[in-house]
């Protein structure tokens, strides 16, 4: 005898309840979704440590599902069997897996078999495709989606119905159900729902029913043939087993990242497992500690004289750059505060003079592992930077803003350099709208790239530096978006000219590419309480010889840093 229960909210004594009852009649209990009871988890581990053999029913067994969660005991995963069910690694081995489960009767129930043929296996290379993009990282999806079986499965049904309820092929409707609906249901980044529906708009049109259609630039990828089952096995059976990067629209340059992520994966998991004392004649652990903090608190500034800015340069009607200025050193006044405030406790503590707190713990832990400590984390602004870097960046940005307090606004501002990027963009189009005596939500950015360094200021708009492109470099000669060069990740970006101009005057022009601009690498943030995402800055648009879809099966992208 079987009982189960989904568990949630209220669940819990319910399922305590019912394993009691089964200890004693030696039935089986079946609990799904555990991830979803996160504050019942200690009372399950209490129940399993209690599961004796003396007291239970020989035939009793307890089944628990759950999705991966860091709230599930540990203790329980150790005393039972494990069972995954994770989608097959690599393109190939994820459509054999497809076809393994569908049935010849999906087929043979339909009245345009053909079509459903060809159609079928473009959605099942689409699903595997969507699924493996992930291991690229950023470049693939800029949040990890857990795209699974269900998603395809609903497809396959809608694809059916389609096909026998329409004469012609609603090719619209079959994009919008898989794209926006039951795929794109999970999606919540805009960016990452254009590049779902751009990949499947390559897999859902009339060409796709023709054989020989290509799925990849290379064409090693296409439309056998013979689209039965066995034909597709086939043909499937003849694919390389290690998938090149184009078949995903991406650069052969993603394989390094690929293998970049992994690695930095393995070097944070050997990091936690590192012992903390030292052996040998050499410097002990506390004596390293004491002197990287020193070595900090040396070269950090002092904070900045607001009070005095304010007087150099008040708040004007004409200059919004100086409120810009002004907020900006008081948020980087927050950060200097934690780091020197938080770097003297732990030179006390190392020595003694006072207790070791739990978060003065963990700034330990991060100084000596070169990384950034959370306490500082909470205050700054986003970066993936080891220490030393994340130390230096934040060093030369408050040398930034000191040369502008002492020397007046740059001609090109350093666009990485700001705390809170959106204010001095809104700025900008404050000034202009002022100026000009326009609205400024009729306002909108156009853009130019500008080979030559300008020798002073715009004359409308600004100048900004100090941005990186990520999945394409800039061709330096004709000016517009280009492939990378091999085993070349990232290409510094020109000086920007960022134009103010009516949002009725902005067209986009052929090969114009909408490139999203982001703090860090990670590309993916949270949304904050200015309605902004913390780590999506704003979108540019780049001119280039190739359609947009290219670019976007790229993944490419700018950011205001580097990780290293």
């Amino acid at each position: 005898k079987i009982k189960s229960l989904s568990l949630g909210q209220g669940q819990g004594p319910i399922a305590e309840k019912m394993i009691n009852d089964a200890i004693d009649d030696g039935s089986w209990v079946v609990l799904q979704n555990c991830h979803l009871a996160p504050s019942w988890m200690p009372t399950l581990e209490r129940i399993c440590e209690q599961i004796s053999p003396e007291r239970a029913h020989p035939a009793f067994r307890l089944w628990l599902t759950s999705y991966p969660s860091n709230k599930f005991p540990v203790a329980v995963l150790q005393d039972g069997i494990k069972i995954t069910n994770e989608p097959p690694k690599g393109l190939r081995a994820n459509v054999i897996g497809t076809y393994y489960n569908t049935s010849q009767s999906y087929f043979d129930d339909c009245k345009k078999k053909k079509d459903l043929e060809a159609l079928h296996f473009g959605l099942a290379f689409f699903h595997a495709s969507i699924q493996e993009r992930r291991k690229f990282g950023a470049l693939g999806w800029n949040i990890a989606y857990e795209f699974n079986e269900s998603d395809l499965r609903i497809c396959q049904q809608q694809l059916q119905m389609f096909l026998n309820d329409f004469d012609i092929i609603p090719w619209k409707a079959l994009q919008y159900t898989a794209g926006e609906t039951n795929y794109g249901g999970r999606v919540t980044d805009d960016f990452d729902r254009r590049t779902l529906m751009t990949m499947l708009r390559n897999f859902y049109k009339s060409e796709a029913v023709d054989t020989g259609f290509e799925y990849s630039e290379s064409g090693i990828y296409a439309l056998p043939s013979d689209t039965s089952i066995s034909g597709i096995q086939a043909y499937l059976q003849t694919l390389p087993y290690n998938d090149p990067p184009e078949v995903y629209g991406l650069h052969d340059n993603a394989n390094i990242t690929s293998a970049r992520n992994e690695t930095y994966s393995m070097f944070e998991t050997m990091l936690t497992l590192q012992p903390r004392d030292t052996g040998g004649s050499g410097q002990s652990a506390e004596d390293m500690l004491e002197a990287q903090a020193l070595d900090i608190l040396q070269r950090l500034p002092a904070n900045f004289d607001v009070l005095t800015a304010q007087e150099k340069y008040p708040t004007s009607y004409e200059e919004s750059m100086n409120t810009v200025l002004t907020q900006e050193l008081s948020r980087f006044n927050n950060i200097i505060v934690v780091v020197r405030t938080s770097l003297q406790s732990l030179v006390k503590a190392v020595k003694g003079l006072v207790v070791m707190s739990s978060e003065l713990e963990g700034v330990a832990t991060a100084v000596g592992n070169g990384q950034i400590p959370a306490m500082w984390a909470a205050k700054s602004y986003p970066s993936l930077k080891p220490l030393g870097s994340y130390v230096s960046d934040l060093i030369q940005r408050i040398a930034f803003f000191q040369q502008w307090i002492d020397e007046g606004p740059p001609p090109i501002f350093w666009l990485s350099g700001f705390f809170f990027t959106q204010s001095f963009l809104t700025g900008t189009l404050q000034n202009y709208a002022r100026k000009h005596k326009l609205a400024i939500d009729t306002l909108r950015y156009s853009f130019e790239v500008v080979l030559e360094k300008p020798g002073g200021k715009a004359e409308d708009g600004c100048y900004v530096d100090g941005l990186f492109l990520d999945g394409a470099a800039w061709h330096m000669t004709d000016n517009v978006l280009t492939e990378q060069a091999p085993k070349i990740l990232f290409t510094p970006v020109p000086t920007i000219w960022l134009k103010p101009c009516l949002e009725a005057d902005f067209v986009l022009k052929d090969g114009d590419y909408t490139c999203p601009v982001y703090k860090t690498s990670e590309r993916k943030g949270t949304l904050s309480t200015t309605g902004h995402s913390t780590n999506f800055v704003l979108t540019i648009v780049l001119p280039s010889k190739k359609n947009e879809d290219h670019w976007v099966r790229r993944g490419v992208a700018m950011l205001c840093q580097l990780d290293d």
